[in-house]
């Protein structure tokens, strides 16, 4: 098929990214009471994570069951009234703006538990075995975009015109990406699935052909993760002003971008096998940690450009294993339970680092991660060594 089909994909992952952190980063600096307490906005940060834990694997099975292209579409429509009921409806302070607030949050967290695992699923479904690298390379590169510029973005809609504005805009988003989808994605059918019971899913997702990328793509977000909201402590500790920090983790989701499509296409073209690509992005994630461990501005900087290297190694390799061991009649449900694996390091790299932290030292807290990312990295490159 056309590569230029699998654009609107690219844009779906883009707009769940954008949605995720645009919002995430701009709730606590509004000025209009919304994210005032740190309880309110501890529980609006939670809600888009939480339900995506929870339905994307239900979603990724219904792709499966009645179609992906159908659930991504929706899904986005969905995305779309959650996004225009806030900016329409909530007032311009008080607490009923505060529950339309988190009602908003809860609907987009939702809608991308619908359309996020769906693009994934077209993705492998329309991507022959031999390009499947530099199509999740190229996925992952567009979501990076997303949650790089998300932050920036939504903090100069919400300075121009307040949170509302930067609701609507990303309903305009969605809306016209869904419309892109419509016209541009193809249908692809369901296929015809054996019979599945509870017990045969739980001996699927307990295979080490599934745990082993998923564990690889849960590590690799904790090292996001962590690298995101920990090096700026490190920076400040440095010496280093918001703006430099800023740059350090900027620099990080540029190298995660760019490091992406190429991975990819190193693996389409057979110059680096899967699994020790995974073991070697992992083994980079651990290297950065330990550096981040050692007081300087050099060492910082070479942290996160490290750790975005490999992160970028990380990605798409993880996916593509995942896609390629798949059945294309569970390719949704699958997609869908990975997802939940990347949440799950989302939200239990920067706790545990943070409760490290707290009881030891940031430098304890990095070296732990390190340890634990050399470990995972071990875990995942297993089968490149049995099968060397």
């Amino acid at each position: 098929m056309s590569g230029a089909r699998l654009w609107p994909l690219y844009a779906a992952g883009f707009t769940t990214a954008f949605g995720a952190h645009g919002i995430a980063a701009n709730l606590a600096v509004t000025g209009d009471g919304a994210g005032a307490s740190l309880l309110r906005l501890g529980v609006l940060l939670a809600l888009y994570d939480g339900a995506e834990v929870v339905l994307k694997p239900v979603f990724g099975t219904l792709a499966d069951r009645i179609g992906p292209r159908p659930v991504l579409v929706g899904g986005l429509v969905a995305f779309v009234l959650a996004s225009g009921a806030y900016a329409l409806a909530a007032g311009p302070d008080g607490a009923a703006e505060t529950w339309w607030l988190l009602a908003a949050r809860l609907g987009q967290g939702a809608a991308a538990s619908a359309f996020s695992p769906s693009a994934s699923a077209l993705v492998a479904r329309l991507t022959p075995e031999s390009a499947r690298g530099r199509a999740f390379g190229s996925y992952g590169f567009y979501k990076s975009i997303g949650y790089t510029l998300g932050p920036l973005l939504g903090g100069a809609v919400v300075v121009a015109g307040g949170l509302r504005s930067l609701f609507a805009v990303m309903a305009v988003l969605a809306a016209a990406v869904a419309c892109w989808a419509a016209l541009a994605v193809p249908r692809v059918p369901p296929l015809p699935r054996t019979r599945q019971t509870v017990g045969d899913l739980a001996r699927r997702l307990a295979d080490h052909g599934f745990l082993r990328p998923v564990t690889a793509l849960a590590a690799g977000t904790a090292a996001l993760s962590v690298g995101v909201g920990f090096l700026p402590v490190s920076g400040r500790a440095d010496g280093l002003g918001p703006v430099a920090t800023g740059a350090a983790v900027s620099l990080l989701a540029a190298c995660a971008a760019v490091a992406q499509p190429l991975a990819g296409r190193a693996l389409d073209a057979g110059r680096i096998t899967a699994v020790r690509g995974l073991a070697a992005g992992l083994l980079l994630c651990a290297a950065a940690f330990a550096l981040a461990a050692v007081p300087g501005v050099a060492p910082l900087v070479l942290a996160a450009a490290t750790a975005g290297v490999g992160i970028g190694l990380v990605t798409p390799l993880g996916f593509t294993v995942l896609a390629g061991g798949t059945p294309p009649e569970r390719m949704g449900q699958t997609m869908g339970s990975a997802e939940v694996g990347r949440e799950i390091g989302d939200a239990g790299g920067p706790l545990l680092v943070g409760a490290v932290a707290t009881a030891l030292s940031l430098t304890s807290g990095y070296l732990l991660l390190a340890v634990l990312l050399a470990a995972s990295a071990g875990y995942a490159g297993r089968r490149g060594r049995e099968a060397a």
